[in-house]
């Protein structure tokens, strides 16, 4: 047989080969078309929720079919009731993926891919509300204040004994015998530390006048420094009940949702804290004065307050904690993400999903 030309076998080797990988590719991409996705979905409103059993509803929801719009992916919802088992079972790839609000987080990047982020929140705190003269009150009627006090009747009552014996025998109108004198002199003393002055007691002895002349000086001095110990009190109550800082909260008794961004976030600061299974269960704990503190998703946190009449004495702080970038999660080394992520950058551009934001505001 006559053996073809080299170029013309080049020729031949490229075409098959391209052919090859035309039709693999093609197969990919019908699998990627004709395969039933099984995406992984947990409650967690605003993002996910139900009207009823065969409806979803939430932001994640309305922008995953924004997405799927392009991707034309068909797909089931495997709906878990705990958010570690929906993690655990998109790691061993038993689901496809899940478009909760999933936070990426360093120990998750170990065990997950993820999407580009496609919602920006944060890590918020959730406390009981005080009223004002609640608080005033409280930080008023603190330790140091009730301290401050006791040492000025202390010196009050000094003073107006040692009036007491000066004057008891020769202004004996004025300062008498026995308790009613001591009763006299304590008067005396407070009249005139707070330049009230009645004119009603006064010293008529040269004795009692010095003591009256020391005690007017030093009074002044004794207001001021009460003036300025209350003040201080109150400040440093004050600040004793603000969280500036992640460091803050040791102050305080504190609870967040198990296996959240916001637990690890507080084991990575060695922070005390109580972990529950849900969020309404944390806010139970809040409402019932059993905890100080919820930790957890702004938006989240903003949703359960805003729809629950029950929790109306709570209120979110303005402060947080770190910002949180939810993603939706596929196994490790899934090809999905790589696929999805230009349409999730389209979308999130698009005005329909300002739209969405627009209305659904949480």
């Amino acid at each position: 047989m006559r053996e073809l030309p080299l170029w013309m076998t080049a020729v031949f080797a490229f075409f098959f080969a391209f052919n090859a990988f035309a039709r693999a590719d093609s197969v990919e991409v019908d699998a990627r078309v004709d395969k039933k996705y099984r995406i992984g979905i947990k409650q967690a409103p605003p993002f996910v929720y139900t009207s009823d059993v065969n409806t979803m509803h939430g932001l994640s929801i309305e922008f995953w079919e924004l997405v799927n719009r392009d991707a034309g992916l068909a797909y089931e919802y495997v709906v878990f009731e705990d958010l570690s088992e929906m993690l655990d079972a998109v790691s061993r790839g038993e689901v496809d993926m899940s478009i909760n609000p999933v936070t990426i987080t360093e120990q998750r990047m170990k065990d997950l891919d993820f999407s580009l982020p496609f919602f920006i929140s944060e890590t918020a705190m959730a406390q009981k509300s005080k009223s004002t003269w609640g608080t005033f009150l409280g930080n008023v009627f603190s330790a140091d204040f009730f301290r401050a006090v006791a040492a000025l009747i202390a010196i009050l009552f000094v003073f107006g004994f040692l009036m007491w014996l000066a004057e008891r025998r020769r202004n004996k109108s004025q300062f008498s015998n026995g308790i009613k004198g001591l009763g006299d002199g304590f008067w005396w003393s407070a009249v005139t530390m707070t330049t009230v002055g009645y004119g009603d007691k006064s010293p008529v002895t040269p004795i009692g006048r010095f003591i009256g002349l020391i005690w007017m000086f030093l009074a002044i001095i004794l207001i001021s420094s009460l003036t300025a110990g209350i003040a201080s009190a109150l400040t440093v109550q004050r600040l004793g009940n603000e969280v500036n800082s992640i460091r803050d909260l040791n102050k305080f008794k504190v609870v967040t949702v198990e296996n959240s961004s916001s637990a690890e976030l507080l084991d990575l600061y060695q922070v005390p804290h109580q972990k529950v299974d849900r969020v309404e269960e944390a806010l139970d704990l809040l409402k019932n004065d059993e905890v100080e503190i919820v930790i957890y998703d702004r938006p989240i946190l903003q949703y359960h307050l805003k729809n629950n009449d029950k929790y109306e004495d709570i209120s979110l702080s303005s402060k947080y904690l770190k910002t949180d970038y939810y993603s939706f999660i596929f196994p490790p080394d899934s090809k999905y993400d790589s696929i999805l992520d230009p349409i999730i950058v389209r979308k999130l551009k698009s005005p329909e999903w300002n739209f969405v934001l627009e209305g659904r505001d949480p």
